[in-house]
């Protein structure tokens, strides 16, 4: 049997990848497929922090979205949280909204994964 500690572990690791899955496609979207590279070699290179890192960085990532797009980085920020809460579920998504007002996005972020 898996400990508690195991299975909030793998939790995490599935909320991981769920997040960066969500980010790249909204990246994607906006920007293209080699404007998305170009901003991943950016993250990596100045901010050493690899695609399949972004969830357990996120504050690093979102340091290094600003840095790139300057003021554009919150467009891009709201348009990958809407598209996280429309994943969840209605009351989960209902109890994020309410939250959404109250903190910004690497706050948002690591309170859907449990990082705080």
């Amino acid at each position: 049997m898996e400990t508690l500690a195991q299975q909030r572990k793998k939790q995490e690791a599935k909320n991981d990848e769920k997040i960066s899955k969500i980010i790249d496609r909204v990246l994607n979207q906006v920007f293209g497929q080699e404007a998305t590279h170009l901003i991943y070699s950016h993250l990596e290179h100045s901010h050493s922090v690899k695609p399949d890192e972004i969830a357990q960085k996120i504050d690093v990532f979102a340091k290094g979205l600003e840095d790139f797009l300057r003021s554009g980085a919150y467009v891009v920020e709201r348009k990958i949280l809407d598209d996280i809460y429309s994943s969840c579920g209605l009351l989960r998504r209902l109890e994020l909204e309410k939250a959404q007002e109250e903190s910004d996005f690497v706050g948002q972020i690591k309170m859907l994964t449990h990082r705080a």
